[in-house]
C-alpha cells in the first residue's frame, strides 16, 4: 500500500483568515516553460493527466483544480519517494510546477481535499536528459544545500536524544521543553525529509490525518500524551524509540536525496505551503501549541534555500530576488515579535487578528516564491 502522507485541508480560524489563502498561495508561475508543460485537470473524483509519456529531464506541469475542494498534487516515484509537489491549490486556480526527473515509471497524484494516497495516474519517463553546462552559481547552490541539509540532521540529533531520553525517563516537564527544539530542524528541511517515502508519516504524521488501520507513531503522538494526559506509558517510551530510530535512518539517508536547483526551489515554496496548511490555522501543533517554532524552521528553511540560489537569480530577475528579499524580512520581522525567551509564544495564545496578520504575510511571500523554480530551471 502506498505511503500516506501528512496533509489535511486547512481549517478556517477566523473570518476570512484562509478564504484568500489558495488563491494567493497559488498563483502561476511566470515562466518560460509553462507553454510547454503538461497538462493535469484536478477534479473531486478524478485527475487527468494530457500526456504519459515524458522525457527525461527538465520538466513542467500546469495543474488546474476544476474541483469544488482543495487540492494537491504530487509526482512520486517507486516507494512514494516525493520527486515534486503544490500543495493548496484551490478551486478554479491553476499552478505551475517545475522539475527535473531521471528515466522510470512514477506516479501523478492529485489529492482531493488533501487527504490520502489521492487519484494515481501513472506516467513513463524516458530518454537521457540534453547535457549542458550547469551554472557554476547553481552547482555551488546545489553543493551548499546538500552540505546545510545534512549538518541540520546532524545538529538535530542530541536535541532529539534529549526529547527522546527525557520521554524514556518518565520525565514529562524535561520532555515538553525539548519537544519544539527537537522538531526544529526537520521542519527547516522538511521538503527534503519528505522525499524519502514512510519516513514523513511515520515521523509526522498528526492525528487528524490517520487512515483507517494506520499505526499512529512519531512526534506527534508523544505530543498527544505529553499535553493531554501527562503520564508517560511503555508504549510511549517504544514510540521515542522508534522515534530515534529513524531519525537516524533520515541521518543515512540524507546525504542520497537527490538535488537539483529546482528541487531546491520547490522546496523552498513546499515549506511555506507547510505553514499556511499546518502551522497558520494551528492544526500542527495541536496539543502543545508550539506552531510557531516550527513555522520558523519552515521560514528559515525556505530562506536558506533562496539565498543559496540568489547569486544566480539576483542576474536573471533582479525584480523578483528584491521582492523576495523584502518579503522574507517582513515575515521574519513578524515572527520575532512572538519571541519568547529562546523560542516562541504559544500558539493558542495568539489572536484571530494576529493569525489574519501572520496568514497575509504569508500570502504576500508565497506568490513571488512560487516563481522561483521557473527562473532556476
Amino acid at each position: 500500500m502506498p505511503a500516506v502522507h501528512r496533509r489535511s485541508t486547512a481549517r478556517v480560524v477566523g473570518a476570512g483568515l484562509l478564504l484568500a489563502m489558495p488563491l494567493a498561495l497559488t498563483a502561476c508561475s511566470s515562466d518560460k516553460s509553462s507553454g510547454d508543460a503538461v497538462k493535469v485537470t484536478a477534479k473531486d473524483k478524478s485527475c487527468d493527466v494530457a500526456k504519459k509519456d515524458w522525457p527525461a529531464g527538465k520538466n513542467s506541469i500546469k495543474v488546474t483544480n476544476k474541483g469544488n475542494q482543495v487540492t494537491e498534487l504530487y509526482v512520486y516515484a517507486q516507494g512514494d519517494r516525493i520527486v515534486t509537489e503544490r500543495e493548496n491549490i484551490g478551486p478554479g486556480t491553476s499552478a505551475t510546477l517545475n522539475f527535473e526527473i531521471k528515466a522510470g515509471t512514477y506516479e501523478v497524484a492529485c489529492k482531493p481535499g488533501m487527504k490520502g494516497d489521492g487519484i494515481r495516474q501513472t506516467v513513463t519517463v524516458a530518454g537521457t536528459p540534453e547535457q549542458k553546462p550547469v551554472d557554476p552559481r547553481l552547482a555551488t547552490a546545489v553543493a551548499h544545500y546538500r552540505a546545510f541539509t545534512t549538518e541540520t540532521v546532524d545538529m538535530m540529533m542530541p536535541l532529539a536524544t534529549e526529547f527522546v531520553n527525557a520521554v524514556k525517563a518518565g520525565d514529562v516537564a524535561k520532555a515538553k521543553e525539548w519537544y519544539p527544539q527537537s522538531r526544529l530542524g526537520w521542519e527547516t528541511i522538511e521538503t527534503v525529509a519528505e522525499s524519502f517515502g514512510d519516513l514523513d508519516p511515520q515521523m509526522d504524521a498528526r492525528e487528524a490525518d490517520l487512515e483507517p488501520g494506520q499505526e499512529w507513531t512519531g512526534w506527534h503522538r508523544l505530543e498527544k500524551t505529553l499535553w493531554t494526559t501527562g503520564t508517560i506509558t511503555d508504549a510511549d517510551k517504544g514510540y521515542a524509540d522508534r522515534l530515534m530510530a529513524d531519525l537516524k535512518t533520515l541521518q543515512s539517508k540524507i546525504g542520497t536525496a537527490e538535488i537539483t536547483p529546482t528541487s531546491i526551489a520547490n522546496g523552498a515554496k513546499g515549506l511555506l505551503d507547510e505553514v499556511a496548511t499546518g502551522k497558520i490555522t494551528g492544526e500542527e501543533e495541536a496539543f502543545s501549541h508550539t506552531d510557531l517554532w516550527d513555522f520558523a524552521g519552515n521560514v528559515d528553511g525556505a530562506k536558506k534555500a533562496y539565498e543559496l540560489l540568489k547569486p544566480y537569480v539576483a542576474e536573471k530577475d533582479a525584480a523578483l530576488a528584491a521582492t523576495l528579499d523584502g518579503e522574507f524580512a517582513k515575515i521574519q520581522g513578524l515572527l520575532a515579535k512572538y519571541k519568547q525567551g529562546q523560542g516562541y509564544v504559544s500558539y493558542d495564545t495568539v489572536t484571530e487578528e494576529q493569525r489574519k496578520e501572520l496568514s497575509d504575510s504569508v500570502n504576500a511571500l508565497g506568490e513571488p516564491l512560487s516563481k522561483l523554480a521557473g527562473v532556476v530551471a
